[in-house]
């Protein structure tokens, strides 16, 4: 799928050209990683790719996906308003669009409001599409882009994903950018082969990483009750962090958030939070249940102590 012309200008041309071309040079500079990562515990340690971690806030997100009525989303609205939540995490739910406005003029101003998608430029003669413009203007400031969902059902490739980000972050639209793996890709052996080239996919388009979060979302635990161990998660968030050092630069290793999520509950939290380079979660089924999500959003307090 091809992207507007108004976005195909000669200095956003030249500019992907140049990064292009810096990420494939350190790319082949870099030293190989690990390939083999099982569905199962690793028997191996898993092994620190980087010294550091995160240094933003844990951020929590709620994609409630195509869920929801009226009803059912003024009761989920009235739970999240009740809660009593740690102070020291950003929290942003995703609605899906057409309760976006019911959410943000009842949803307590603690708890921002992301999209599930947005259109790749300026809004047109797109039929279905919603505009980056649109969302600032009924006071929308995230959206999720990446999500398995979109790629592996309706098929957007990662170029597409990338510039979408790019437009996004452009009209001030804070970014959730997914990226993770499918079961068959997990048990090749090829985990960072796929987060990497969808991490590249990013790292062509986005010059501006202050608003974006990293949510490694693995294809085979999204929905499935299936979550990856918390050392298969860290060993992918400091694999990528450590890609980023490489292809990025080290600030922005050191200081964008990546954040899991596949079927995250509030049972499994607090084990994976206590992981170094694991700064927050993308939750799915559980954000639809205001205590349970409450629960996650708390679970920061397992970091502290494993701090």
């Amino acid at each position: 799928m091809a992207a507007p012309s108004s976005l195909a200008s000669s200095h956003l041309s030249r500019l992907a050209d140049l990064r292009r071309a810096g990420v494939a040079a350190a790319a082949a500079a870099a030293p190989a990683h690990p390939q083999q990562l099982r569905l199962g515990c690793s028997r191996r340690r898993a092994q620190r790719v980087v010294a550091m971690a995160g240094s933003g806030k844990f951020f929590v997100g709620g994609n409630w996906k195509c869920n929801g009525t009226k009803d059912s989303v003024s009761k989920l609205v009235t739970e999240l308003n009740a809660a009593t939540l740690e102070p020291d995490v950003d929290v942003v739910v995703a609605p899906p669009f057409i309760y976006i406005d019911q959410v943000k003029n009842s949803l307590t101003d603690r708890i921002e409001v992301s999209a599930q998608n947005v259109w790749i430029g300026k809004g047109g003669a797109y039929t279905g599409e919603i505009s980056a413009e649109q969302l600032v203007d009924i006071g929308c400031q995230w959206v999720i882009l990446g999500h398995s969902e979109r790629r592996h059902v309706i098929g957007e490739d990662d170029q597409f994903i990338g510039k979408k980000a790019a437009y996004a972050l452009s009209q001030n639209v804070k970014v959730i950018a997914c990226i993770g793996e499918l079961l068959e890709e997990r048990e090749a052996g090829k985990t960072f082969d796929v987060c990497f080239k969808q991490m590249k996919a990013f790292a062509d388009s986005i010059t501006n990483w202050a608003d974006v979060v990293i949510a490694y979302e693995p294809v085979w635990a999204i929905g499935t009750g299936k979550v990856a161990t918390p050392e298969q998660a860290q060993e992918v968030h400091a694999a990528v962090r450590d890609w980023l050092k490489t292809n990025v630069s080290p600030e922005v290793a050191s200081g964008i958030r990546i954040i899991y999520g596949g079927s995250v509950n509030a049972a499994n939290c607090a084990e994976l939070a206590k992981k170094e380079d694991i700064d927050g979660f993308l939750v799915g089924g559980a954000s639809l249940k205001g205590p349970d999500f409450a629960t996650i959003i708390n679970s920061v307090t397992s970091k502290k102590v494993a701090a």
